[in-house]
């Protein structure tokens, strides 16, 4: 993710254990992460599309991205009941940083969420604007260091659950030949065990689940976030995040019934300042699009084993265990798998 220039992400984990209200606020495996796309995204918008696989979830300015095709905030990503509180402390900050916000015209931040109550105390209210603050400027401050990049089981990752194992946040990213790079970030909460998929081997089947107690139930939802530096107009980015769902669909995804599967694609090639169109000499269309579909399915595929490899075991609410992915175990696998 971080491989496309000038992009940033950033997280802030929320980690308690405290007594019950009105003594503390219980257990909190929950946080935020922003995907800063560079430059004042509200004078400078972001061509964007998006796409629903299945809409148990919710992602703020998704309305606005359909109809203008354009992103004027970073991509702020939390648990579900935390949706609120992100969206107040990022109109702040960025109202804030400019004064044309509320004056000119209002902002709508893009804040996409995941259900964190296997692991996380949701009934309160554990995430802080202090906590946005310091995701975004951890986004911020990662621009370029592509060693500052952390996974797993971190920011809005903390309690999330994938395909019956710890998940959370993953990354991949794709060079294509063109020379433009695709980078992927997911928010993986998805799936049930037996259907995990990795590189075409069916571990999830040939895994035995976890005995640490309870397994994570199935379903929940998967936000993945795509950004590019190629010209992209706002149309190429919505056929690039459909794409999403088939290197969902390799890992094991089913989209099933109450999961939400949200879909954004970023390309940062053709920013222009606000109200101003910008050149199609450039742009990137038709059958060229090919490499950039292809790149979306396996870094996407990639992001999601990459959030389960990353993750480690949390133990959260009334003992409640997500188990990390054995990696041993699976590194066997698929080695039988490629010389059986």
């Amino acid at each position: 993710m971080l491989d496309v220039v000038g992009v940033g992400l950033g997280h802030a984990t929320v980690w308690r254990d405290e007594p019950d209200p009105p003594a503390g606020r219980g257990v909190a495996r929950t946080g935020v992460t922003v995907l800063d796309p560079g430059r004042n995204c509200f004078t400078n918008p972001v061509p964007a599309g998006a796409a629903v696989l299945n809409g148990a979830g919710e992602c703020t300015g998704l309305l606005g991205i359909n109809e203008w095709g354009l992103v004027e905030s970073p991509i702020f990503l939390t648990s579900t009941m935390q949706v609120g509180r992100v969206y107040d402390a990022a109109c702040e900050l960025l109202a804030a940083e400019e004064p044309a916000i509320g004056v000119e015209d209002v902002l709508v931040p893009v804040v996409a969420e995941c259900d964190d109550s296997f692991l996380s105390d949701t009934r309160r209210m554990q995430v802080s604007a202090e906590d946005v603050r310091t995701a975004l400027d951890a986004a911020r401050d990662s621009r370029g260091q592509p060693d500052r990049l952390a996974e797993g089981s971190v920011g809005a990752g903390a309690g999330m659950s994938c395909l019956g194992w710890k998940g959370g946040i993953g990354t991949a990213s794709r060079v294509v030949p063109s020379g433009d790079t695709v980078g992927v970030l997911v928010l993986t909460n998805f799936g049930s065990h037996e259907r995990l998929t990795i590189a075409g081997v069916p571990v999830g089947a040939l895994l035995p689940p976890d005995d640490a107690g309870e397994p994570p139930p199935p379903a929940g939802s998967c936000i993945v976030v795509v950004v590019t530096d190629a010209p992209l107009d706002s149309a190429a980015c919505t056929r690039l995040a459909r794409r999403a769902g088939l290197g969902l669909a390799r890992t094991g995804s089913t989209a099933s019934h109450a999961s939400g599967e949200i879909f954004l694609a970023l390309a940062t090639g053709l920013r222009t300042s606000r109200g101003r169109s910008a050149s199609v000499g450039e742009q990137i269309s038709g059958r060229d699009l090919d490499p950039f579909f292809a790149a979306v399915v396996e870094a996407t595929e990639e992001a999601v084993v990459t959030s389960l490899l990353t993750a480690t075991t949390v133990v959260g609410r009334d003992g409640n265990t997500a188990t990390a992915l054995p990696f041993d175990d699976v590194r066997r696998l698929l080695a039988e798998h490629r010389h059986g």
